[in-house]
């Protein structure tokens, strides 16, 4: 028979303040930001789809798109305000980023309400148009970060 000894054995795995904030090598911020865009430009193309072709399953899919765009940005917010509490600096130009993603969000809200409202009316013109700034706005402020973020890495 043979005796095993076991010494002092720690269970807890070490914790860094980057760990609670990565998924794989990715912050979660960033994710969820995509995702959430992702959502608000299939809202678009629904809404467009409804516009071409008015059958009800479009104009549900575009208000399903919304409310998970809307649902996912609520967890962006959350992960950058724990981010910015653990004082972690969360990208190189925040601010673009901050202000154009909270105009999308605050667009998106306006057109959940809109798309809210029974039949055509719903989505045309008024959600079709809404829809279509959000994706514009995510787009230039995606747009002006990237030049920020060159600018600032080339050094000009």
């Amino acid at each position: 028979m043979q005796h095993v000894r076991m010494t002092r054995t720690n269970f807890i795995r070490e914790a860094s303040p980057g760990s609670a904030t990565k998924l794989g090598g990715q912050p979660i911020l960033r994710m969820l930001v995509s995702f959430s865009a992702a959502y608000f430009a299939g809202a678009f193309v629904t809404d467009i789809a409804y516009w071409q072709m008015p059958d009800v399953l479009w104009e549900r899919f575009s208000i399903w798109l919304i409310t998970a765009g809307l649902i996912v940005a609520g967890l962006a917010a959350i992960a950058y305000v724990i981010g910015l509490a653990g004082g972690r600096q969360i990208d190189t130009p925040a601010w673009p980023h901050a202000i154009g993603y909270a105009l999308a969000v605050l667009l998106s809200m306006i057109n959940a309400f809109v798309h809210s409202r029974d039949g055509y009316t719903a989505v045309v013109p008024t959600g079709l148009i809404l829809s279509g700034l959000v994706v514009v706005v995510l787009l230039l402020t995606a747009w002006v970060a990237m030049t920020l973020a060159n600018r600032r890495r080339v050094g000009g």
